[in-house]
């Protein structure tokens, strides 16, 4: 199953309903998620959001510490109602940037992860431009802080990331049939070591064909689109192999899985940020495929 194009993301709703069962009485608690704006439009530089905890990182659990092992004395965390910035996860280097207040303060953001202690919560890891400064009385919860992002590196992200799905296409409607066992199993889009997993052996014979798909794909200018599924619409497509495990999301009964659509060539399970058409990829290069242990590894990179 495709979980890997998931990572650790919420869908739909920024609230979590947890119905749990103590003896005879059923307890529901609502469980507040961080709002992941940049899911309903990537194309956003910019997001006016709530600051809802200020932390240091010396203050976090143990699991979040180690989310960020650059982190200095005086880095903090900051927690916001909603975020723009994209956290490390399905393969997508997570978003830089900073955040201002309104009287000026700055908070500049070197690295967002979700949360390993607290579901669908989102960190953002970075230092205030004044170091000296309290950081309780620089950045205040219930204060509206302004985000930005690097437009510039999330373009490139977003690119290796579409071109990754473009890939994946690619290779399965080629060799689908061809190579025993044939799935996609996991894939990166970071810039410096981007490729697409798959079970199988694939032959380096097949790379010229790879690629001249992948250039197909790209020149066709296809549409790529975001759609909300529940699981019978993966069933209606004939895409059950790739239902993401609600539980596992720690997703509430009636929330939709976000999906991203490639028209015309494929569709996955995606919480990452896409450009708008598979031309807006650029030119995608297929690197060398690699194969060790029942699964091969197609790289590619964007000259």
């Amino acid at each position: 199953m495709q979980s890997v194009h998931l990572g650790s993301y919420n869908f739909g709703l920024p609230t979590l309903i947890k119905i749990t069962q103590d003896g005879n009485n059923l307890i529901m608690t609502t469980m507040q998620r961080t709002y992941l704006a940049f899911q309903h439009n990537c194309r956003l530089s910019t997001l006016q959001a709530t600051v809802t905890a200020i932390k240091t990182v010396a203050s976090l659990e143990e699991p979040n510490r180690s989310l960020f092992k650059q982190a200095k004395d005086d880095d903090h965390v900051v927690i916001t109602d909603s975020t723009i910035f994209h956290p490390q996860g399905g393969g997508q280097p997570s978003d830089v940037g900073h955040m201002t207040s309104g009287a000026g303060a700055r908070f500049d953001v070197h690295m967002v992860r979700m949360s390993a202690a607290a579901q669908g919560e989102v960190l953002h890891f970075g230092r205030f431009a004044d170091a000296d400064a309290d950081a309780a009385s620089v950045f205040r919860p219930g204060e509206t802080v302004t985000q930005v992002i690097d437009a510039e590196k999330r373009l490139l992200y977003s690119r290796y990331h579409t071109a990754g799905h473009v890939l994946g296409a690619a290779v399965r409607h080629l060799v689908e049939k061809e190579v025993a066992g044939f799935d996609e199993t996991k894939a990166s889009h970071f810039p410096d070591s981007a490729s697409c997993e798959f079970q199988g052996l694939i032959d380096s014979k097949w790379k010229d064909a790879i690629q001249q798909r992948v250039d197909e794909y790209v020149e066709k200018d296809m549409a790529v689109e975001i759609d909300w599924w529940d699981e019978d619409d993966f069933r209606a497509n004939g895409m059950e192999r790739l239902i993401p495990d609600r539980a596992a999301l720690g997703m509430a009964d009636g929330e939709k899985f976000r999906v991203v659509k490639i028209v015309g060539a494929e569709t996955y399970p995606c919480g990452g940020t896409h450009v708008q058409s598979t031309r807006q990829c650029g030119r995608t290069m297929v690197k060398k495929i690699s194969r060790a242990k029942g699964t091969s590894r197609v790289g590619y990179f964007l000259p």
